[in-house]
């Protein structure tokens, strides 16, 4: 596996990455539309295939990550690309990372605080307002579970 930065070469295979798992290249976070057919991040490439994608950007003091995603888990490929994310915080003196997930996704919250990551705030309803913005949003998730709040995660970075 090769850990590659997303630029003008990669970005339609990114972008088709992107529609292959979420359908669309705008994402809701924080009560905005975000366009993760322009963010930062890196890809894992397999024989030429993307196999994993992270998307970031930068707000006050840290990096947030947008989208995170492999097509085979429990390959290390989703632990890549966030130590990925880490390194490019740290190496642009950000003192840690930052995301969102919802109430459903407890695969994910799994997955981040295996990895250091701590709940650091949980935005009510924030999911019901978000669907004025893309109305697509599913009303149900994971396992069932009515989405409906945003969960922040934060690694702090030493």
């Amino acid at each position: 596996m090769e850990i590659v930065r997303i630029d003008a070469e990669n970005r339609e295979s990114v972008n088709r990455f992107i529609l292959g798992h979420w359908y669309t290249l705008k994402m809701a976070v924080r009560g905005e539309l975000v366009d993760l057919g322009s963010a930062d991040g890196c890809a894992a490439v397999e024989d030429g295939e993307i196999t994993g994608l992270v998307t970031w950007r930068l707000r006050a003091g840290e990096l947030e990550i947008l989208s995170l995603d492999s097509t085979e888990e429990h390959r290390g490929v989703g632990s890549a690309l966030l130590g990925e994310a880490a390194r490019e915080a740290r190496r642009l003196s950000l003192g840690r990372v930052t995301l969102i997930t919802t109430n459903d996704n407890t695969r994910a919250l799994r997955f981040y605080q295996k990895r250091g990551f701590d709940m650091t705030g949980v935005f009510l309803n924030a999911v019901d307002k978000a669907r004025k913005l893309k109305p697509e949003i599913p009303l149900t998730g994971d396992d069932g579970i009515p989405i409906h709040h945003e969960i922040e995660l934060t690694l702090t970075l030493k």
